[in-house]
């Protein structure tokens, strides 16, 4: 009879953000994050995720046309003048941090995020590459749009996992958490803990989706990616009304099991914190999802040789 492998814990914390709004200084902003980062310590958490462009409002829901408006939304070093209170209190308390920010670094912009380390340290860094919605603005001008494409480029470090001294760790952002490719390339490298922000709106002023599906599909990317790559993943949003826009709350820790173990209550600021069970995904790995005795990479080639959808390449057998 085999022996049960012994826990490994790691305590966890996510910070949900109610809305940021435009008129907000980055120090408001900054001044939540390090009491919310303080409330994660005092649970004894040793790691907390942000959302996603945690430092200002989601501006690429307007078309702006002044580049210097524009770059004022973006860092061009990490950690500055505005944030440096988070990155003390960090090494104060001895909690690491997941946080994301707009990044204006030679002339380029990217929509980034930085793994630091119980330290203040910056251990890693992460730049979005499943970017959505459009580079101009779409339906005659409409008030809120999703202009990703215009404000960022596509990221350029790939998929990295980085070994702390707690667990192996990977990042990804918001709409990257509903594609299997963000989760495989780090199932790949051994990713026990997933930490992702996000700011996900309610309603999509493009498309008709039913406003239901927005928290479904949400929760059921995180939970398969999860399951499928027998990992944590702790997933960060901004909530609630901003700029006349709704965003979803739902800010979760995912266990390995595919299972939702907290979840945020409401749509304001709120910590929630999870003690979580890095075992539990070794099982997994080491026989259901045991990648190297059961993937079949020979049959895998369209992944990587096609983009969109194409012909089938079966035949129908007599």
């Amino acid at each position: 009879m085999s022996q049960p492998m012994s826990q490994r814990l790691v305590h966890l914390a996510v910070a949900q953000m109610g809305p940021v709004q435009r008129s907000h200084a980055r120090a408001d902003a900054v001044e939540r994050l390090v009491a919310m980062l303080q409330e994660a310590a005092r649970r004894g958490a040793q790691w907390v995720v942000f959302p996603e462009l945690a430092l200002t409002t989601f501006f690429p829901r307007w078309d702006l046309q002044d580049q210097a408006e524009i770059d004022a939304f973006y860092e061009t070093e990490m950690p500055n003048a505005a944030t440096a209170p988070l990155f003390a209190a960090a090494r104060e308390r001895k909690i690491g941090f997941y946080l994301g920010y707009a990044e204006l670094v030679n002339g380029r912009h990217f929509n980034t995020s930085i793994l630091v380390g119980q330290d203040g340290n910056i251990i890693g860094k992460y730049r979005k590459i499943h970017i959505p919605g459009h580079a101009s603005s779409q339906t005659g001008g409409a008030p809120i749009q999703h202009l990703e494409k215009k404000y960022f480029e596509v990221g350029d470090l790939g998929f990295p996992v980085w070994q702390t001294r707690d667990a192996k760790i990977g990042m990804c952002i918001c709409n990257d958490r509903r594609w299997p490719e963000t989760w495989r390339s780090m199932g790949l490298q051994g990713i026990e803990i997933g930490m992702v922000g996000y700011n996900t709106p309610s309603a999509f002023v493009q498309w008709d989706e039913p406003i239901h599906l927005r928290m479904h599909h949400h929760l059921l990317s995180l939970q398969a990616a999860a399951y499928q790559n027998a990992c944590w993943i702790a997933a960060s949003g901004k909530a609630g009304v901003e700029e006349g826009s709704h965003m979803i709350g739902g800010s979760c820790i995912v266990a390995p099991t595919g299972e939702v173990m907290v979840k945020t209550q409401g749509e304001g600021d709120e910590v929630i914190s999870f003690e979580c069970d890095l075992s539990i995904g070794d099982r997994y790995r080491a026989n259901i999802f045991n990648f190297a005795a059961h993937r079949r990479t020979e049959h895998y080639g369209l992944l990587v040789e096609r983009t969109g959808a194409g012909a089938p390449l079966g035949t129908t057998p007599e």
